[in-house]
Order: structure tokens, then sequence, then C-alpha cells
């Protein structure tokens, strides 16, 4: 089977972190290219894994099975429409992991014909453990569907969307999600602090509890609502922790947490194409 030449656009964290657990899935370095304008990046990702890099995109697209586009979504005009002969010429699939970029935008940049995936990874892929959104655009194929997911996968699981305006809600849920959880822990922790229980200590127990809890979520095939029941004594101390819960709306305040970041997600994304688009006519 074919090994695929794979070239990131942009040496940042997220780039970084794919190229490292692909290398850790097995893949080939030799097949891995990385472009970026700072030359030390380059230096660092060259020497650690083995890969190829450049400064220049034009090159390091013109050899590409596949190309991601790792760069910010402020730039990400330019880095595509310079990009667009190339693409054009040699026909890549293209990933894009610029947050809120919408298809309609990279189309226009890249050209209509592209083989386009957009993914919205969350900050734990930096780790291996990260949850990525991904749709298909207009094109693409099965076995570029199943190349997109595979590449994904080398930093967590992944997930399709059939409707590109469902990405807003994956972002809301998993691109957004990881704060959620860093706050349920730092009120977790203020609490356990002012009930007498050291810094430390606190921290390690409720880290762990987070973990565990996240493990039994993740291994059991009970829903969240079963598993929940399950520790949940009749007039024991959990049953009175959630009564105090429930009656705070904590439910409600989720449900309007996350309507909130999938509305702001809306905005920008909207906010951005028509700049861009703004840029692009005048």
């Amino acid at each position: 089977m074919k090994t695929n030449d794979i070239t990131f656009i942009g040496g940042g964290n997220m780039a970084t972190s794919l190229i490292g657990g692909l290398i850790a899935d097995g893949y080939d370095a030799k097949h891995l290219t990385v472009s970026d304008p700072d030359g030390d990046k380059l230096s660092r990702l060259a020497a650690r894994y083995g890969i190829h890099t450049t400064n220049d995109n034009y090159l390091a697209v013109k050899s590409a099975d596949i190309v991601v586009l790792a760069v910010k979504p402020q730039i990400i005009k330019g880095v595509a429409t310079d990009l667009a002969p190339v693409i054009k010429e040699q026909q890549p699939l293209v990933i894009s992991i610029a947050a809120g970029v919408q298809e309609t935008a990279l189309r226009r940049w890249l050209g209509e014909d592209v083989a386009l995936v957009r993914s919205m990874p969350n900050t734990p892929a930096m780790i291996q453990a990260g949850a990525t959104g991904l749709h298909a655009g207009k094109g693409v194929s099965k076995e570029q569907k199943s190349l997109a997911e595979s590449i994904l996968r080398a930093v967590g699981i992944t997930c399709w969307v059939n409707e590109e305006s469902l990405m807003d809600v994956v972002t809301a849920v998993s691109g957004s999600g990881p704060a959620y959880f860093f706050l349920v822990m730092e009120a977790m922790e203020d609490a356990a602090r002012d009930m007498g229980l050291d810094e430390d200590t606190a921290r390690l127990l409720t880290l762990q509890t987070a973990l565990g809890a996240a493990r039994m979520a993740m291994e059991s095939n009970d829903p969240p609502g079963v598993l929940r029941s399950k520790v949940t004594s009749p007039g024991g101390t959990t049953e009175k922790a959630l009564a105090m819960f429930e009656e705070g709306n904590l439910r409600g305040l989720f449900r309007d947490a996350l309507t909130a970041a999938r509305d702001r997600s809306e905005e920008l994304s909207n906010m951005l194409g028509n700049q861009k688009k703004l840029n692009n006519d005048g």
C-alpha cells in the first residue's frame, strides 16, 4: 500500500501534535513535511522527528498527497490564495484545522474543485487525548475521508458531522469543552480547600477523581446517567450533593452555556467569512 506524502502548512502546536501522533503510530517520517517561516521551529521539528522541513509552501505542496492547513485563521486567506495554483495542479486532499473558517471561504481561495475536509480538534490533542469533529466537503471520496480520519485519529478520537453548520456545535461541545471541565475542577478544589484540605491534597483528589470518572464513562457501556445512579445511594452524601446541583439548575446552565458558545462560534465564523469576502472583493 502506498504511503501518502503529508505536508503541514504551519508548524505550531497542533501540527506538532499531529506529527508526533503519526510517528508514534508508525508513520514513516520521510513522508512528512512541514513548511513554516520560523527557521528555529523547523530546526526543532527536524531534530525531534526527522521529518522534511522547508520555508517554501509551494515546494512543500508540490509533491504532497495530503495538505494540512495548520495556520491561524487570521492569515489563512493569504496562505491559501498563494497555494491555489499548486493545489489545482497537484489536486491533494486538503484538511483545514483553522477554527471558524468556512468551506465557502476556503473554496474561494483554494479553488472550487478542491477536495476539502474541515476539522475541529481540541487542545487535549497536544497529549494525544483529543476529540476532533470532521466535515467532508463536496467531492471528497470515501478513501479521502478515511485518510483524513486516520491523520486526526493520531491525536485522539474523531467524529464526522453531515452538515457543516454542526461544526459550530462541535466547537461548543469539544472545542471549548476542556475549559468547562477545568472550571468544574477549579470549583471542586476551591470548595475542598475551604473545607480544610491542603492545596496539594485538594488538587490530587480532584484530578484523579475526574480522570477516574472519565475512564469509567469511556470504558462502560452504560450512559453517564446510569453510572451516576450506580454511585448514588438513597439518603447518602452523593444524593445530597446532586440535589443541590439540580436545585441550582446545573443542566440548564450547561444548556445555556453550550448554546451561547455555539451562537458565538456561528457569529465569529460569519464575521471572518464576511471580512475575507469584503477584502477579496475590494
